[in-house]
């Protein structure tokens, strides 16, 4: 009986501390100090580069992004680099988007971290089917593949690269496969063919099916799968009163 009434006494509390834990939120906590140093960096980074930079904000998930002119691509991120109170070394990656609907259909997105200070920021650009980027091999060579990989999948060319090739497709390829406008089945097909005893390319016969071209994504009814909220825009406008 000792031992039951012990066991039964154990659970209880087992079952009293449970109901009175504090719950643990599923998504990372607003920290409002946090962005709050975020918000004061990107206005500094705006102070110090009034000619490049035309927008701050900051992210649902606390996380700092500048946009840019494409002609400061080179500039920003060498003072980023550089200066003694951002120390973004790392060139962690460098992605694309593309939105045919905009004047300018792509945005370039460069991801850096700042290992002496634990932080990252986000730096965007912009530019069209025509407009080159200067290429930022000088300032991070960590950024020639990335590059050349934003080349062949989205034809965006950047100048002053030491060896802009493809880096993913085929010799030869023909078109940017992340464009949105590339066709789902490509334009032509690489087989083995049995009786040649090699691999051969011909041009596809599909019919190319109707796309419609929007950002929203059907993932956005269940209820974890939400998009998130509009980014924070940071006042930089002090600056002009300086």
């Amino acid at each position: 009986c000792d031992v039951n009434l012990v066991k039964h006494t154990l659970r209880f509390k087992h079952a009293s501390a449970a109901a009175t834990a504090e719950t643990r939120p599923t998504v990372r906590k607003f920290d409002v100090g946090q962005r709050t140093q975020l918000s004061d960096f990107g206005k500094y980074v705006a102070e110090c580069l009034p000619k490049y930079v035309q927008k701050v904000q900051i992210t649902s998930g606390d996380e700092l992004e500048v946009l840019i002119a494409p002609e400061g691509v080179v500039p920003v991120l060498q003072f980023l680099k550089d200066h003694h109170s951002a120390q973004f070394t790392n060139l962690v990656d460098i992605g694309g988007m593309d939105v045919p609907s905009r004047e300018y259909r792509f945005e370039i997105i460069y991801n850096l971290l700042s290992l002496r200070y634990n932080s990252r920021i986000r730096v965007k650009t912009y530019t069209d089917e025509l407009t080159p980027i200067d290429s930022v091999n000088d300032v991070f060579k960590a950024a020639n593949w990335y590059e050349r990989e934003i080349w062949d999948m989205f034809g965006v060319f950047f100048a002053n690269h030491p060896d802009l090739r493809r880096i993913l497709t085929d010799y030869g390829f023909e078109g940017h496969p992340f464009r949105k406008d590339f066709p789902l089945t490509g334009y032509v097909e690489v087989r083995y063919d049995d009786e040649k005893k090699r691999v051969v390319v011909e041009p596809l016969e599909l019919a190319q099916e109707f796309r419609k071209f929007e950002l929203s994504t059907p993932w956005e009814q269940f209820p974890n799968f939400r998009a998130p909220a509009a980014a924070e825009d940071v006042d930089t406008s002090e600056k002009e009163n300086k």
